[in-house]
Formats: structure tokens, sequence, C-alpha cells
């Protein structure tokens, strides 16, 4: 009876994970969504070295997971590594609001400050990011018919966060004011640390598997040495000034970042395919989620404009007046987040009723690349033959962010779902790291890409294609999106073949 019961609901330990990660990406999405707003207003940093800058940050946020994630399961456990991780993202929240507060009196310090804060931010979302997720499945047994409606309500816990998040750090930080922004960091490190708060109450009461172990403690033999408190705020410190390091770099000195992803995929790609032990049709299957990463690179890169370009958009084309209130333009960047929490069950149904007709997977990615670049062609018709200064209603940036949703529910856990299910067991993390490494090299992309948003009349270049307003730049990714999804829809048979699913 009891049992009967217990399958009906789901565990207290999703909910608690649920809240982590809910406040963690209203933190993550919050300070998203005024970064290059502040960049540019506050700090005066010119829009193509913001975009660079933005590019460099959002790369590398997808990169430290890797190295998080192997400590945690070698040594440390997720619940520390969660702990860890979201208090140093904290910590980097509240330098980004000093260095809002100390950007006119002291620009020195404020500059420190701010690479500072992104350097904590990337490396405390490295020991964050990939120990939340994985907890979700331990928590029921094998083969338990609720760990997909489960996933599905964490997925919701994201998208809670992420429409959150803009809407309250804009409300506070994005008033038009540039001495304001302080405040947009404030409250995402505010939600950090309830995130955190979360973590430490409620982890080890109810995040248990089913037979009531408690789930992500300390690996069985670490030794002494690694769960040490000195060794873990050493090692901590020593990983944020490296961080902070890499990001300043990238964006200072020397544009390293494209050429180490380049690099960090052919060494992957190496180690897989000279293993002997794998099968002809594993490394088949291995070579579909290789090529299937590379396309998600395209719709990504054009993705990930939200916190980049179309801020700019939203906050100099865009007519944003309601006659009563001013519509912040980082409120647009929740929109994503809404329309994902309203179109998820709509997608999920429509692939469960085509049945035998439903599309294969890489079918689905070519639809999705499809639908953002009919978002992009939306948004382009929007601003054709629109003079320079002439504001655009909001609905074409509305109706842009609902087809770009519709395409990312098309690929983006479709893509997740196919890696886990082609992937063999002995590689099924490293696999996992090159779906990271695809979108690390996207949000860099993404950066660049943004750098050439044709401002005050000034015109820019892209592989010999000229671009001298709003239209141009947008049928830049209108032709993008759509050459990469006709060329996977060619290869659609070709890699149905390869995947021996059938």
């Amino acid at each position: 009876m009891n049992e009967a019961v217990a399958q009906k609901g789901h565990p207290k330990g999703l909910w608690v994970l649920f809240g982590t990660e809910m406040w963690e990406r209203f933190n993550y999405y919050g300070m998203r969504a005024v970064l290059v707003l502040f960049m540019t207003k506050a700090l005066l940093f010119d829009k193509a070295f913001a975009s660079n800058l933005y590019g460099s940050y959002t790369s590398l946020v997808y990169l430290t997971p890797l190295i998080g994630g192997f400590i945690a399961d070698k040594y440390w456990g997720n619940q520390r590594s969660i702990i860890a991780g979201g208090i140093v993202m904290a910590l980097g929240e509240f330098m980004l609001f000093f260095c809002g507060s100390t950007y006119q009196s002291a620009p020195g310090l404020s500059t420190i400050l701010f690479f500072s804060g992104l350097g904590l931010m990337i490396a405390g979302n490295g020991f964050f990011k990939p120990n939340i997720s994985s907890l979700v499945g331990q928590l029921y047994k094998k083969g338990d018919r609720r760990i997909d409606p489960a996933y599905t309500i964490f997925y919701m816990g994201i998208n809670v966060g992420g429409a959150i998040g803009p809407f309250i750090c804009g409300l506070v930080g994005d008033t038009g004011n540039p001495a304001d922004f302080k405040w947009a960091f404030l409250a995402a490190g505010i939600g950090m640390i309830i995130s955190v708060i979360v973590q430490l109450l409620f982890h080890k009461k109810y995040v248990t598997d089913p037979d009531k172990n408690i789930l992500g403690l300390t690996p069985k033999g670490t030794p002494s040495i690694w769960i040490n408190p000195i060794t873990i705020v050493v090692g901590l410190a020593a990983f944020s000034a490296l961080t902070i390091g890499l990001v300043y770099l990238d964006a200072k000195v020397v544009p390293y970042l494209t050429y180490l992803l380049i690099a960090a995929t052919v060494f992957i790609a190496i180690v897989i395919f000279s293993d002997k032990t794998l099968t002809g049709i594993e490394k088949q299957r291995i070579g579909v989620i290789f090529i299937a990463a590379f396309f998600v690179i395209f719709f990504w890169s054009a993705f990930e404009q939200a916190g980049a370009s179309l801020t700019f958009f939203a906050e100099e084309q865009t007519q944003r007046d309601l006659g009563f209130y001013v519509v912040p333009a980082s409120f647009f960047q929740s929109l994503n987040s809404i329309f994902v929490v309203s179109f998820a069950p709509v997608f999920a149904w429509l692939w469960l009723k085509l049945g035998k007709r439903e599309p294969s997977s890489p079918t689905k990615m070519a639809i999705g690349l499809l639908l953002l670049a009919a978002g992009y062609l939306w948004i382009a018709t929007g601003v054709k033959n629109v003079g320079p200064g002439i504001k655009v209603s909001m609905i074409w940036l509305i109706g842009m962010y609902a087809l770009h949703t519709w395409g990312e529910l098309s690929l983006s856990p479709i893509g997740l779902a196919m890696v886990n299910k082609l992937a063999p067991m002995k590689f099924a993390s490293l696999l996992m790291a090159v779906w990271f490494l695809a979108n690390a090299a996207a949000n860099k992309l993404a950066g660049v890409l943004s750098a050439l948003y044709p401002d005050s009349g000034k015109t820019t270049h892209f592989l010999g294609y000229q671009m001298n307003n709003q239209y141009d730049f947008f049928m830049l990714f209108v032709v993008m999106a759509s050459v990469a999804a006709l060329v996977l829809f060619l290869l659609t048979k070709k890699l149905q073949k390869m995947m021996h699913q059938n």
C-alpha cells in the first residue's frame, strides 16, 4: 500500500534540487540580462569589446564544468561541490556589486573587481552546474516511470529561475541610471545565497535514494587531504585565480579561446577513436554525436545573441514605452524561459501524438535550425526599410523569441537525449564533454558575431558579407541557420543508418 502511494508523487528530494537549481538560474540569468548593458553604459566599453567579452565569459562557463564534474566524481561528491560552487558564485556577484559601486570613484579598482567577479562566476559554475542534474535520476529506482516526468519538473525549475531572474534584476538594476546596475548584481547574489541555504538545510534530510541513503556524499576511498577545509579553500582560490586570468587574457591580451576549444575537441576525438576496444557500430554512433555537435554550434551562436546584440536591439531599436511604463530591455531575456514553460508540454505531446511518423533526432534538430532561421527572418522583416533612429514594435522581438524557443525545444532536449542513447558507457562523460565544448564554441562565436552589430551607421563584414544595418545583420543568421538546416536534412538518412537504432 505504501509503495503504491509513494509511486504516485515524487520524492521530496526532487523539490530540494528544484529549489537549488531555480535560485542558481535566477542568479545566472538575472546577471546575464544586464551584463552587456552594464559594460556599455557604466564601464563605457564599446559594443564590439563588450560582445567579445560576453562571448568569452559564457564560453568559459561551459568549459569549467568538465573540471568541476571530474573533481566531484572523484574526490568531493556532489553536495560539497554544489555548496562550494554556489558560495564562489555568490562572491562573484558581490564583487560585481562593488564594481558597480566604484566604477565612477575608482575606475582602476572597478576594472579589477569586474574581471574578478566574472572569473569567480565561471569557477563557481564549474562546480555547481554538472552536479545537480546527475542527482535527479538517482532519487528513483532503475526503470521507475517517474524519472522522465521528474526531469521535466526539474527543467521547469531551470526555466522558472530563468524567467524570474531577468525580471527582478532588470526591475532593480536596469532603470536607465547606470549607477543602479549594482542592485541587479546584489539581487542575483542574494538568489545564489538562497540556493546554497536550500542545499545546506534540506539535502541530507530529503535528497536520498529509494533505500534512504543520502545522495552526493564524499566518494568512498577519497584521501582525507582532498576534503580538508583548508585544501578546499586553497584549491577553489587557485582555480578562481586561473579563471580570472583566463577571461582577462582572452579579452585583453590574446584571443586564445577559439584555438583552445579546437585543440580540446581534436584531443578528445583522438582519445576516443584510437580506442581499439570500440566496435565499428560504436564508432559510427560516436561519429553521429560529433556531427550533431558541429551543427549545434550554428544554432547556439545565433540563439545566444539574446544576451548580446539582441539586448542592444531591445535597448535602442525597440519601442518599449507602454504609456505608463517603459519596459526595461533586460526583461526580454525572460521571454525564452516563459515560452519554454508554456510550450514544452505541447512539444512532448506532439512527438508522442506523431507515433510512428515521429521525426528522427537529426531531423528534429534540423527543424530546430529552421525555426531559428524563421525567428531571424521575422525580426529582419520588422526592421526592413526602417530608417535610422526609428524604433519598431515589441511584437518583432516577442515573435522572434517564440520561434527561437520552438527551435530550442526541437533541438536541445533531443540532442542531450541522443548523446545519452548513443554514447558507449565507458565514454559517456567524455562525449557529454563534447556536447559542452560545442556549446562553449557556440557562445564564443556568438560574442564574435555580436561584435559585428552595425551600430550608428558603421559597416561590418563577415566572410565577405557586408552589413550596413540591422536588416543585413539579422539576415546573416537567417542564411547561416538555413544552410546548416538544409545540410543536416540532407545528412539525416545517412546519420540514421550510422545510429543503428532500428
